[in-house]
Formats: C-alpha cells, sequence, structure tokens
C-alpha cells in the first residue's frame, strides 16, 4: 500500500466521520468541529490522490492551501454567528420545530 493510498483511505475516514457528526451532533459548536473534520478528510483526499509517479502534483498541494485559508475564515464566521445566536437566543442549538409545521422559523 503506498504513501498516497494512505493518505486518501484516512481522508475518507475523516470525512465519513465528519459526516456523522454533522448528521448526529445537535451542538453547534460540536457540528463546526465535525465540519472541520470533514474538510480536513477532503484535504488528505486531495494531498493523496494529487500524485503522479510517487511525484507530488503542486497544483493540488496548491488547492488545498487555498482550501485550508478558506476553512478558517469560514470557521471563524460560523463561531461569530454561533456566538451571536448564543447571545439571542442562550443557547447554541437551533430553535426546535414545532409540531406539524414545515419551516423552523416563524413568522413574528
Amino acid at each position: 500500500m503506498s504513501g498516497a493510498l494512505i493518505y486518501a483511505c484516512t481522508g475518507a475516514v475523516l470525512f465519513v466521520f465528519g459526516v456523522t457528526g454533522l448528521i448526529l451532533l445537535p451542538h453547534l459548536l460540536r457540528k463546526i468541529l465535525a465540519f472541520n473534520i470533514m474538510g480536513s478528510g477532503v484535504f488528505l483526499v486531495l494531498v493523496g490522490l494529487g500524485q503522479r509517479d510517487g511525484t507530488p502534483d503542486p497544483v493540488p498541494q496548491a488547492m488545498v492551501l487555498t482550501g485550508i485559508v478558506v476553512a478558517v475564515a469560514a470557521t471563524a464566521l460560523a463561531l461569530a454567528l454561533v456566538r451571536r445566536l448564543l447571545s439571542l437566543t442562550g443557547k447554541i442549538q437551533f430553535p426546535e420545530e414545532p409540531e406539524g409545521s414545515g419551516r423552523c422559523w416563524k413568522n413574528k
């Protein structure tokens, strides 16, 4: 098993863990962490599969570096929004959906 395949398989496992956490966890900070784990998995897959004959290809590496910068900015935005939600509602979870309604937020 080559090193590139190990990176790709590890990235796929991390992505599955992230998706599972994103779906199953109700706490928003844990959802943000799960989303970051998903991103790390994608980055590992890109690095693992972005090799030609054992030599690294610079294009996937540049994409991963750009993705890391975007992920940091998205995480900062998500944390700011969670902080705002905490100051408005006092909870770090989405509001419960009322029975029988098809939407999460009510018009006031």
